[in-house]
């Protein structure tokens, strides 16, 4: 009895940890600001799943956290410009702005903007692979506002292309 009563508070410790974190998404709201010409981007990720995502490749794992701005702003803004292709048809490429992040709970929020050409747009592809590398689970959620209409896409293996219209 001795031995099960030790053996609890670990196998409940456990159990936390595996509800605390059970599935893997990524929520963005993408905006057209038509006077500016641009998409405005802000996308919330897990930080847990974000670092793994930035670490692949490197010679030590990424914090968040812990490392200073100097040293992660280029390895996120290098891992926007993978993992998402805005573009006015398909294939297209249009450079993304990296802005910047802020810390939320066991989350960041990632703002950008894509600057898009002066002409009245009628809808956006998007091929979208964040995390999907590292988790095969992995749901990114996209909430898009533009022309006085909100719609919403979800994009995950197999499906990381998408052309949304307005």
């Amino acid at each position: 009895m001795r031995r099960f009563v030790l053996f609890l508070p670990v196998l409940l410790l456990c159990s936390l940890a595996a509800l605390a974190h059970a599935y893997h998404t990524s929520l963005m709201d993408v905006r057209y600001n038509v006077p500016k010409q641009q998409l405005e981007i802000a996308l919330k990720v897990f930080t847990d799943d974000f670092e793994k995502g930035l670490s692949a490749g490197q010679p030590r794992p990424v914090s968040l956290v812990e490392m200073p701005a100097t040293q992660t702003t280029p390895l996120v803004a290098a891992y926007l410009k993978r993992t998402l292709h805005f573009g006015t048809k398909p294939g297209e490429t249009l450079p993304l702005t990296y802005l910047g992040m802020q810390h939320e709970g066991d989350a960041h929020w990632v703002y950008a903007t894509i600057k898009l050409p002066a002409q009245k747009l009628r809808s956006i592809s998007l091929h979208h692979q964040l995390l999907l590398a590292e988790f095969t689970d992995q749901m990114n959620i996209v909430n898009l506002e533009a022309g006085g209409q909100k719609q919403s896409a979800l994009f995950r293996g197999g499906e990381e292309s998408k052309t949304l219209s307005w």
